[in-house]
């Protein structure tokens, strides 16, 4: 495993959803460069790496993304392994692609580990099933930031008959309420929106696509988080709730307690 790079998926942030792969490569690393969403938990199979920091969010101070090439390309070359630790799904939103040619390019040997998205992370862990027969054919992954700037076929989403998780969009929720009831998607279409996927302190506000953005605001939803818009997203949610102090007049907001991993020690 010397001498090459690769980059891993580390998962929307529960660290029990790391793949063997993703375990087996980082105990061989040298070198791990990490994003700034990656759990620190997920640092302990990393047992004589050097950890460096490269992330990248929107808003904040971020490593620019040519940086993060050489860098890779420079301990690569000195014979090192080096483990590019995503957040997520490296090729989901994650410049894994765009990484992987660019080495590729340089002579540079690069693998790709998966890792569970947030989108499907963040909608299992509010019993939110993204496909669902006879309700839901199929599931689109979009994101609200375009690297142009360019604004995405709202009309074609809205159209399209899947459930639609949209990454990167609690800035843009005006845009993408006024653009998707524009493009004909109905304004009573059942919204999730879920912050911090698969985290102790994960929470969710249901909603619709007319009210969304009113109660995003009273649920003071942050960063990061996921929208998931469609059928599915009406579900009901097997895990214990309680109503936030913050989110009077959010109409069907909750907070998820997680209480995930007890299960799953219970059945163990």
């Amino acid at each position: 495993m010397s001498a090459k790079v690769w980059l891993v998926g580390a998962g929307p942030g529960d660290p029990e959803l790391l793949t063997l792969k993703a375990v087996r490569a980082l105990n061989e690393a040298d070198v791990v460069m990490i994003d700034d969403l990656v759990n620190d938990a997920v640092l302990e199979h990393c047992p004589r790496a050097r950890i460096i920091a490269v992330g990248k969010r929107g808003g904040c101070r971020s490593t620019p993304q040519a940086f993060i090439h050489r860098l890779m390309l420079r301990y690569a070359r000195q014979g090192k392994c080096v483990v590019r630790l995503k957040g997520g799904d490296p090729c989901i939103f994650g410049r894994g692609g765009e990484e992987a040619q660019w080495l590729r390019e340089r002579g540079v040997k690069v693998e790709l580990v998966n890792g569970i998205t947030a989108g499907l992370a963040g909608a299992t862990q509010c019993d939110i099933p993204l496909t669902l027969r006879g309700v839901a054919r199929g599931v689109t992954l979009v994101t609200a930031h375009t690297q142009d700037g360019s604004s995405l076929n709202w009309k074609a989403l809205a159209q399209g008959g899947t459930t639609l998780v949209v990454y990167m969009g609690v800035a843009k929720l005006s845009e993408i309420r006024e653009q998707l009831l524009m493009g004909g998607m109905a304004a009573d279409t059942p919204v999730a929106m879920i912050e911090n996927a698969s985290l102790p302190h994960q929470r969710e506000c249901r909603s619709d696509l007319s009210a969304m953005e009113e109660d995003a605001c009273a649920f003071q939803l942050k960063s990061p988080a996921i929208l998931v818009i469609g059928t599915v997203a009406a579900s009901t949610a097997a895990y214990a709730r309680e109503e936030p102090e913050n989110a009077v007049g959010c109409q069907a907001a909750s907070v998820i307690v997680d209480d995930h991993r007890e299960r799953t020690r219970s059945y163990s």
